[in-house]
């Protein structure tokens, strides 16, 4: 990649894609000058108004379904039903974020010694959205949502990866919302130190612990909120009393969904030693059966890794794996043309390996064997990362009790995490700084200020 342009790869081919003209940094302050004025007006449009127009985004977006899902499918290889469901899932959450704001923007009063407190909820003013590739259209999306609805301005920039897919997104919102409100940057990390250096409020990015601390660095200079989302190295314990094939099935499709390039992917499966050998064996037969095909193929459920550095990343972590004395299972194979890897299953890993240690990333069904529960949750919370992470065994206090040692932000039992209901999306140690969705996340995007008076 030029500074000036960016080259997207086809993913499923390798051959390059046309090329998207870099954002000057000049043309960012511009861009976030224009956000800056349209916020004030925005900001004192009346929420339900606001919310009005955001539903015709969703409903913008879900009419573009099948247009999202072959720009992401041809940029960063997900295969076209996956791409389309994730096209889809705005419309589908769209009222949950905004009964989140609407509850959020609401007043907190009370009274105490004979003084009345209430606590008004102001937007913060510009929010810089930068997005990763995985998911190029909901991820970006959450965070978009929650600026606007609670009524800050947003200025987008994509991944380099994913910049068509980008684009279209971006044309979608600014088609549908007040001229300026969000606006869009293109580039790689210099276009991102750029945004992070410019006169906005707020940043929200979703991406590598390195770049997190970068951001954090450059944004203490002038004091900017942050909501950083930082990655994972989820773990999932199997214990005895566990429904075998529902957790095989589960670590199965976890870990190897979107090729292994999401952020609360299956990474580290910790098995109780009186169930490793039948767990590992029915995991096994499962991803033996998985095999990769044409990401634009309706029938495809794997597709090629997004980029050839990712590919070779994991290949190194299961290169130092085998090194270190892992058994391979089941043994992945790059495959061309384009970015493919197949699956791998691998037991007998040691703490020093990368494989054990550093976020994956990729398609690797990684299997670590504890003597006994305590020994389990000690392997699970050995690690700088604390975003998601799953319990299976027997339903009851014991496996709450169970989730509740476990050092992540998100844990599901006897199933895969979620955030329905109100949940937060958040992180713990390293996987995150604030947090989105729900009451609480979006408060994230507001400045609370109190204001005190007499009662009565």
């Amino acid at each position: 990649m030029s500074p000036e342009r960016l080259v997207p790869h086809n993913p499923a081919t390798g051959q390059p894609l046309d090329p998207v003209d870099c954002t000057t940094p000049d043309a960012v302050r511009e861009v976030v000058a224009r956000a800056r004025t349209a916020q004030r007006a925005w900001a004192a449009t009346p929420a339900g108004e606001r919310a009005q127009k955001i539903r015709a985004v969703a409903q913008a977006i879900g009419a573009q379904a099948d247009a999202l899902a072959r720009s992401i499918c041809d940029e960063m290889g997900k295969p076209i039903r996956e791409a389309r469901a994730e096209a889809r899932s705005i419309a589908a959450r769209v009222e949950s974020f905004i009964t989140a704001a609407d509850q959020a923007l609401a007043d907190d009063e009370g009274v105490e010694n004979g003084i009345a407190m209430r606590v008004r909820w102001r937007p913060l003013g510009v929010v810089g959205v930068i997005a990763p590739w995985n998911y190029p259209v909901a991820t970006p999306s959450n965070l978009l949502l929650s600026a606007l609805l609670t009524g800050n301005a947003a200025v987008f920039k994509p991944s380099e990866f994913t910049p068509h897919t980008g684009a279209l997104l971006h044309r979608l919102y600014s088609e549908t919302l007040p001229e300026g409100l969000v606006g869009l940057v293109q580039g790689a990390g210099d276009v991102g130190a750029a945004l992070v250096a410019s006169d906005v409020d707020m940043i929200a990015f979703t991406g590598s612990i390195a770049t997190g601390q970068a951001i954090m660095r450059t944004a203490a200079a002038s004091m900017k909120r942050l909501v950083l989302e930082l990655g994972g190295k989820d773990p999932m314990l199997v214990l005895p009393g566990a429904d075998l094939q529902a957790a095989a099935r589960h670590a199965a499709d976890e870990a190897l969904r979107n090729a292994g390039q999401v952020c609360v992917s299956v990474e580290r499966i910790i098995v109780h030693a009186d169930v490793a050998d039948e767990f590992t064996r029915r995991v096994a037969d499962l991803v033996r059966a998985v095999k990769p095909g044409d990401p634009r193929d309706e029938a495809t459920s794997f597709g090629p890794m997004a980029s050839a550095r990712q590919r070779d990343l994991v290949l190194e972590q299961l290169a130092d794996a085998r090194r270190h004395g892992a058994t391979f299972v089941v043994e992945g194979q790059a495959q061309g043309p384009g970015y493919y890897l197949t699956p791998t299953v691998v037991t007998d890993l040691k703490p020093e390996m990368t494989l054990v240690r550093d976020e994956t990333f990729g398609p690797v069904v990684a299997i670590q064997v504890a003597r006994d529960v305590d020994e389990a949750v000690a392997l699970a919370n050995d690690t700088r990362y604390g975003l998601g992470a799953s319990v299976w065994g027997p339903p009851g206090p014991q496996l709450d009790a169970v989730a509740d040692r476990i050092e992540a932000g998100m844990v599901g039992v006897n199933r895969g995490l979620s955030t329905a209901a109100g949940g937060p999306w958040v992180g713990w140690k390293m996987s995150g700084l604030g947090y989105t969705r729900s009451v609480a996340g979006m408060r994230h995007f507001l400045q609370p200020q109190s204001q005190a008076r007499r009662a009565g």
